[in-house]
């Protein structure tokens, strides 16, 4: 699935990267201004705004992996792990419990945390596709005939009722959110 997708209107724009969907978007509003063009994250289903002032190469610029990454150099520790140090509030019999285990609170909790994860992996992806078909469903086609269907059997699970309810729909829109929607009918 790509990252984001842009429409103009009830018609697809683009949909890529980043950069691919911002640059289409401004091709398009540089040569008419006011334009309505809509760019959604694909991951959450939610519209975001790009900065899109200036050039293509000043667009670029603000888009590139360099200018994303804004975090400050982070203090000794283990910074190449990614660690992120953050309070943690438990009782002092989980506590004793956290420090008994081989590897010490830290290991054990990373290890506690990795395993809920993957067990909930399956049920995160769905729920994670559902949220995102319907958030882009609001925005899109809250004021479509059988949106409220279409949204109820989204979280029933029901592909076929889902299907039938967003038939009518505006082809490039409808086809959006089979393709967000998609995970959350795989069993």
């Amino acid at each position: 699935m790509s990252n984001f997708t842009a429409f103009h209107g009830n018609r697809l724009l683009a949909s890529g990267s980043a950069l691919e969907v911002a640059l289409t978007a401004k091709t398009l509003l540089d040569e008419h201004p006011g334009a309505d063009v809509l760019i959604f994250d694909d991951l959450s289903g939610r519209q975001i705004d790009f900065n899109l002032a200036g050039s293509h190469e000043d667009v670029a610029a603000r888009l590139a992996p360099e200018a994303q990454n804004t975090q400050p150099r982070r203090a000794p520790g283990r910074p190449r792990l990614g660690v992120v140090a953050r309070e943690v509030t438990l009782l002092p019999r989980q506590w004793d419990w956290l420090n008994a285990q081989p590897g010490g609170a830290s290991a054990t909790l990373r290890k506690l945390v990795d395993a809920a994860r993957t067990k909930d992996a399956p049920h995160e992806k769905v729920r994670r596709a559902k949220s995102a078909a319907d958030t882009f469903m609001m925005a899109m086609l809250g004021d479509q005939p059988g949106y409220e269907d279409a949204a109820r059997a989204l979280y029933a699970g029901d592909a076929k009722g889902f299907r039938r309810r967003i038939g009518n729909w505006p082809p490039d829109l409808r086809t959006h959110v089979e393709r967000l929607a998609a995970p959350a009918f795989e069993s």
